[in-house]
């Protein structure tokens, strides 16, 4: 064993091969993220010819069988035999990997997409693609199958006097063994963004499954974004600063307006793709627009001398930072944060000038977002004395837990667990149920702070908020270090209704806003205890967490048999070997891991349904009512 290392071991995987064998190197994963990324590799490149300025409108259909149609209006894939594989252009680049495009500079000076990697990632994981080309007054037809496979060769089918691309694929089961069921709302989010970040792209969806449609187009790009995400909320400044230039070979489009809410929005982007993590744009960002209010205020009689930091100014900014770079490098695979330094150069010398320029020609604004920013610096103060009064009684600095902390035996985080439980009486029943070795409870009164509506300093005085910091152990936001961690899981459970889903968001809300990192590292659950409880007695007793899943018993296992069903209203109603056995024991149990995957919704969310405004509120509710097919009453 471990001796037979020769050639007979190592694999030549053929063409797409490499691609079935190993799915998760080029798309991440094969759960219902990685069945999305398949519709972004196809979409990117439509948008792509948008940046090029070949296209302003894209459409995409999920079909009734779960198919994705995209079609776009620019110039069509290339159908020339190319010299080097000596097939047709658009056969090598849906079979052969890292053919496209985008190396080539004349081309595509920018793009999005992964260097030509998309369209044959896409065939290889699909039963079948299916590719229509307009162009050249004619239009082309190929289809693959099976993986790959050349069902038939490049034939014209037709004439025409447009030009595009129209592109349909479905996923293989065997690869997506998890789903193969589209999700519309996560469509309808990215091509939203894909709207916002390039001004003037009709982008237009249509689900065949349930005869949904939507169809974005902005004319004024990220301003139209910022204007959104201040829809309902009362704005510092009236007119929305916004920039677009260019920097020797780097395009920069910046836009920025305060509201009066406490929460920092800044996103970036560099060629389309969401830049979470930051990077050098953003950097850039941060530096001129303190050094361009700290300019203005020295000519300021009142201000000499009052210096602000980026944490003086970025409560209540909401900004929105659009790049466009020839040669973007990124740290890591995920293209998560920008390396590129000339990034932070180009950003850094067309805000300062140009927001320094909107401060001076808007006096009425400039002393709004000013009078803004000293009530934070004033606010931040406050916050870091409460902060430290709440470290100096976290269990990193002395120790002392929360008194209604029942902790775990365990001190290794990896395997230990903590419980938020709503109420005292669930409390008692999960701390004497649970496994105390490694499952520690901490008990919840009443509902959670509303992060959302108040200041910082008002958030680190709640005891429930301090409870919470000081048993994770983390600290908070700047603050936050993922090392200090006490327990890998932190599980929220709650009853299994209105009351219970209110207190999950509340406290989803105050992770999401001040501890997003644990929601990042997937490090928050939810806890599912059942609904319903069923019993024949002689041992035959089952327990159902939906309604069709009781219908399936009481159809089935119990359709002979007399029994009695007891519908749970609350975690308090159960005992402690009931609660275990449901819903803390890790053989048994069932769990949802939370993590942000998409920081627009999410923050769309969070403010909309947890913020001040109700017209917002109503408004999200209205928007997305259409898209909910599943209420439990």
């Amino acid at each position: 064993m471990g001796n037979n290392y020769g050639a007979d071991q190592i694999q030549v995987l053929e063409g797409l091969e490499a691609v079935r064998k190993r799915p998760g190197m080029y798309i991440g994963n094969t759960n219902k993220v990685g069945l999305h990324h398949l519709i972004w590799e196809i979409l990117d490149n439509s948008v792509d010819e948008s940046l090029a300025g070949f296209c302003d409108e894209i459409s995409i259909v999920i079909t009734d069988e779960n198919e994705i149609l995209i079609k776009d209006n620019g110039r069509g894939i290339p159908v020339a035999i190319h010299p080097k594989t000596k097939k047709s252009t658009l056969e090598t680049i849906f079979t052969v990997l890292h053919a496209g495009g985008k190396f080539d500079e004349s081309t595509y000076k920018i793009s999005g997409g992964l260097h030509g990697v998309g369209a044959s990632v896409v065939n290889a994981l699909s039963l079948y693609v299916e590719a229509i080309v307009l162009r050249d007054n004619k239009m082309y037809y190929q289809r693959f199958f099976d993986g790959g496979t050349k069902a038939t060769e490049l034939e014209t089918i037709g004439l025409s006097d447009a030009n595009g691309t129209l592109i349909k694929f479905k996923p293989d089961p065997e690869i997506f063994k998890e789903t193969v069921e589209f999700d519309f709302a996560v469509v309808k989010t990215k091509i939203k963004q894909l709207a916002f970040l390039n001004k003037g792209l009709k982008i237009d969806l249509y689900d065949q499954r349930n005869d949904k449609f939507l169809s974005y187009r902005f004319d004024d790009g990220i301003k139209d974004y910022i204007k959104e995400i201040n829809s309902g909320k009362e704005k510092i400044n009236d007119e929305i600063f916004y920039i677009s230039d260019k920097f020797e070979k780097i395009e920069v489009e910046v836009s920025i307006q305060y509201n009066d809410t406490y929460d920092e929005n800044i996103f970036s982007f560099c060629n389309n793709i969401f830049t979470s993590e930051g990077g050098t744009h953003e950097e850039g960002f941060k530096l001129s627009l303190i050094k361009a209010l700290n300019n203005y205020t020295n000519d300021l009689k009142n201000f000499k001398g009052n210096k602000f930091t980026f944490d003086d100014v970025r409560e209540g900014i909401c900004a929105v930072i659009s790049i466009k770079h020839v040669d973007p490098l990124y740290e890591g695979q995920t293209k998560a944060k920008l390396s590129n330094v000339d990034a932070k150069e180009a950003v850094s010398n067309i805000l300062f000038e140009s927001f320094k320029e909107y401060l001076l020609k808007n006096p009425n604004d400039a002393k709004k977002i000013i009078e803004k920013i000293l009530i934070s610096q004033k606010a931040r103060k406050a916050a870091q004395r409460a902060r430290e009064d709440t470290r100096r009684k976290s269990a990193i600095d002395n120790f002392s837990l929360p008194g209604k902390l029942a902790d775990c035996e365990s001190k290794d985080a990896d395997i230990s667990e903590l419980y938020l439980v709503e109420g005292d009486s669930a409390g008692g029943s999960a701390k004497t149920g649970r496994n105390r070795k490694n499952q520690a409870i901490l008990s919840l009164k009443g509902k959670v702070l509303n992060v959302e509506k108040v200041k910082q300093s008002k958030v680190f005085e709640n005891n429930e908020i301090q409870s919470i910091i000081a048993a994770i152990g983390t600290g908070v936001k700047k603050d936050f270090n993922i090392k200090k961690i006490r327990y890998k899981k932190i599980i929220i459970m709650t009853d299994a209704d209105v009351d219970g889903a209110h207190i999950r968001v509340l406290l989803l809300t105050f992770f999401y806003r001040y501890m997003k990192e644990l929601l990042n590292n997937g490090n928050i659950y939810i806890a599912q205890p059942p609904l319903y409880k069923i019993d024949a007695g002689k041992n035959n007793i089952d327990y159902a967490y939906s309604d069709a899943e009781l219908e399936e018993l009481k159809n089935n296992k119990y359709k002979d048999l007399k029994y009695v069903i007891q519908r749970y209203k609350g975690l308090g109603e159960m005992d402690p070997i009931q609660l275990w056995e449901t819903t803390m024991d890790p053989e048994r149990r069932t769990m949802i891991q939370i993590k942000v995957e998409d920081a627009f919704m999410a923050n769309e969310v969070f403010s909309s349904l947890m913020g001040e405004s109700v017209e917002l509120r109503r408004n999200f509710i209205t928007e997305n009512a259409q898209f909910v097919e599943n209420i439990d009453i």
